[in-house]
């Protein structure tokens, strides 16, 4: 069941909704609780209900071994069952995601003809498995208060979150279950939570989906090795970077909006990535709870930055790898992740060189800083290639592409103007086969590029909206224009169009 699906924006979400709070206003908070745990194992199952017993089983197995670290054991043995629970945590998610890569690539290593049957990958399974893994390290750290089975249930399964994130923390969310408040209906935040939904709808259905039709082709046709030009390359990567910022932050704000409709809170998952100016601002504006997630249970636990900058630059690097392995089983992911991994060592080494060597100031001017988001942003497409592309063979024919490796197409009529510069320059067209529908979709793939670089994110409009707008007029205005855009986003809904890190 999608966000974006008919099914759930009719049925189920009004349906939860209405039943949660009838139960919770007779004050019978548990059988609440319960029943948005049976939704949320309902809207899991949807998919496929064989998986159903996976993610019980790793609900049930984690909050036994998380219980048991919580009481007062002896360290060394504390620290074996962390160990025992994270290695079973891994395993699992390593048959799952993992063994048939492994497979292939063994037979291809040492000629083996050995045939493993494909291993469809459980929904939701690296999320869950990383949110579960951070509450066995924090109840051995002793940070775990609550160890209420029920309400463990549902920030296990909360059905918002549960396929594609935020990855919350358990502290983050056991204090809101036991609030009496959350129980009781609140207008305002189901407005503001339809608000934040439509944001991120709009974001899937009109901008990501769109510019699916531009990347494809492109990708596609790497994929063959077949001819591309320099400004279709581009064409291609571009739509992409957009298309899996749109779809991600489009689900996340939908996620985020569906919760607080419950008046839970989730964390914001995005900070405009776009505008970064460094790799290291990058990181710190996209996927903001697995960053978040990378740093406090890999990075610090492997020593972070305590030991030395070469300590510190090998701990990035092996960060970003493994954040790579995570996303998928395939080589273009694991060179995307070395390739984040080489960009945070340069950065951090450029600001010791500048802060520390060269006691420059921290304040650039504005051409410094926007060569600084320029060169942040082309690493930051790079390394989408490799993220999107099938086989490494169809990024490094891309990306040489990109870099005028086949050289620069024009249009036939500029030849006369031109001439026939010996620089690269060929006049046969900017676009051409299959792609052809990139020039059409040059405009569109260029304004929603400058809005990500320069227009204000949903959280400064709904910050400006909520301390701005007063008037009962303007109020009713934008009722008006929410509902028409709901109406028309309706109009659009496909129910093939999912979002892209439910492959993940």
């Amino acid at each position: 069941m999608l966000f974006n699906s008919f099914e759930f924006i009719f049925f189920f979400l009004p349906i939860t909704l209405v039943v949660f709070f009838a139960i919770g206003k007779r004050n019978n908070h548990r059988v609440a609780m319960s029943w948005l745990v049976f939704c949320s194992l309902f809207f899991y199952g949807w998919w496929n209900p064989a998986y159903l017993g996976l993610i019980i089983f790793s609900m049930l197995f984690n909050y036994a071994i998380g219980s048991i670290l919580g009481n007062g054991t002896k360290p060394i043995v504390r620290k074996y069952i962390l160990w025992f629970g994270v290695s079973i945590n891994l395993l699992f998610l390593g048959y799952f995601k993992y063994a048939n890569f492994f497979v292939e690539e063994l037979n291809q290593l040492i000629s083996l003809n050995f045939n493993l049957e494909k291993i469809l990958l459980p929904l939701a399974i690296s999320f869950f498995t990383f949110q579960q893994i951070a509450f066995l390290v924090d109840s051995y750290r002793h940070e775990t208060k609550e160890f209420n089975f029920l309400q463990y249930c549902l920030f296990v399964t909360f059905f918002p979150q549960l396929i594609a994130g935020p990855i919350v923390h358990h502290k983050e969310m056991m204090p809101q279950f036991s609030n009496n408040k959350l129980y009781k209906i609140n207008y305002e935040a189901i407005a503001t939570g339809t608000i934040i939904f439509t944001i991120g709808l709009f974001k899937k259905v009109i901008f990501a989906d769109s510019m699916a039709l531009y990347a494809t082709p492109v990708f596609a046709a790497a994929e063959a090795q077949a001819t591309l030009t320099f400004f279709e390359a581009w064409g291609g990567a571009l739509a992409y970077t957009l298309q899996l910022y749109f779809d991600f932050s489009g689900y996340s704000d939908m996620a985020i909006g569906i919760a607080l409709m419950f008046g839970i809170i989730l964390p914001f998952n995005f900070n405009s990535p776009y505008k970064a100016m460094s790799i290291i601002d990058f990181w710190r504006r996209w996927h903001i709870t697995l960053s978040r997630f990378l740093r406090d249970y890999l990075y610090i636990t492997m020593g972070g930055s305590r030991k030395g900058n070469i300590r510190r630059y090998v701990n990035l690097f092996i960060t970003m790898l493994l954040g790579g392995i995570w996303h998928g089983a395939g080589w273009t992911f694991i060179i995307w992740g070395m390739l984040h991994g080489s960009y945070l060592m340069i950065n951090h080494a450029w600001r010791n060189l500048r802060f520390n060597m060269l006691k420059l100031s921290a304040k650039i001017g504005i051409i410094e800083s926007t060569i600084a988001r320029l060169l942040t942003l082309l690493a930051v497409i790079i390394g989408w290639v490799y993220f999107r592309a099938e086989t490494l063979e169809a990024a490094n024919h891309m990306v040489l592409i990109m870099f005028a490796d086949q050289g620069i197409s024009l249009p036939t009529s500029l030849q006369s103007i031109l001439g026939n510069l010996d620089v690269g320059l060929k006049f046969n067209g900017m676009f051409g086969g299959s792609t052809a529908k990139l020039g059409e979709g040059a405009l569109w793939i260029m304004l929603l590029l400058f809005a990500t670089l320069v227009l204000p994110n949903n959280q400064q409009i709904i910050s400006f909206t909520k301390n701005n707008v007063q008037s009962k007029t303007l109020n009713s205005l934008m009722g008006l224009m929410l509902g028409i855009t709901l109406y028309y986003l309706f109009t659009q809904l496909s129910s093939d169009a999912e979002f892209l890190y439910f492959n993940f």
